[in-house]
């Protein structure tokens, strides 16, 4: 563990680092621009995605797999993925194409990554206003969605660990409601490697999974039952791979137990 948290300590500062230089410099461009979305500045973005993988792989030993990027169509749609880590960002932005995140409105204030954010069409979501800044999230995404950018949002709002009890919010459903779009689930199991609120990461190999897209159109209850249900089925059968596959971090008695109760079924990437 002394070893470990070495190498999450290195990590880290090398990843604060290179994240505030980039923020500054990608804020500044956006300033410079008007706050348009620019190309350099887009490029900047995936150095940052690619280049924290890659301190990720080789600092930490945690490589990263995604698979079904095939179900993501080529229109319009919603991107709604289950929560557990900062590398969720990393794996759902490439696959995108234009994305549009929904972020909380305490990041959005943030000098120059605020700034940044803007320019790549992020929605700004203010959780103090409760359900009344749902209208206006769904207004800046109809806006987002004409300009050909792919919404992603994370339906329980925050981070989960594993296991945890779901508990997806109503913002997803006023979005399938409102804006008429596919969407597409997105099951992982990054939690096991980069827990919320966690100091050290661990090895292992990181996997999101996209899944077949839910059509529009159909009844709200419907339609939370299967987004609900195809996540965290996912994520489960993610989860249990790569504990039977073997995980170098100790873990809780309460979480062994539920990984132990996943049962085996086919490898889902």
């Amino acid at each position: 563990m002394p070893l470990q948290a070495l190498r999450s300590g290195l990590f880290y500062a090398l990843f604060l680092i290179q994240t505030a230089f980039l923020a500054i410099l990608i804020g500044t461009i956006a300033l410079l621009s008007g706050g348009r979305r620019t190309r350099i500045g887009w490029v900047l973005a995936r150095y940052w995605i690619a280049s924290s993988l890659w301190l990720l792989k080789f600092i930490v030993g945690l490589r990263s797999e995604v698979a079904g990027l095939e179900n993501i169509p080529p229109g319009p749609c919603i991107i709604a993925a289950k929560h557990m880590s900062d590398w969720d960002v990393f794996a759902l932005l490439p696959g995108a194409g234009r994305p549009a995140f929904i972020a909380k409105k305490e990041l959005m204030d943030i000098p120059f990554f605020g700034h940044a954010a803007k320019s790549f069409d992020t929605i700004r979501l203010d959780r103090s206003l409760g359900a009344g800044a749902i209208p206006a999230m769904v207004e800046e995404a109809r806006t987002a969605l004409a300009r050909g950018a792919r919404i992603i949002i994370f339906p329980e709002g925050t981070r989960r660990a594993p296991l945890a009890e779901p508990q997806y919010r109503q913002g997803i459903l006023r979005l399938y409601e409102s804006l008429g779009v596919p969407v597409v689930p997105v099951a992982l199991n990054s939690g096991l490697f980069w827990g919320r609120n966690s100091r050290l990461l661990w090895p292992g190999v990181a996997r999101a999974r996209f899944l077949p897209a839910i059509p529009p159109g159909l009844d709200t209850q419907e339609f939370a039952r299967r987004l609900e249900g195809e996540i965290e089925a996912a994520t489960r059968g993610l989860l249990g791979r790569a504990y039977r596959d073997g995980l170098s971090r100790p873990l809780d008695a309460a979480l062994r137990s539920g990984l132990e109760t996943i049962p085996t079924g086919p490898d889902t990437l």
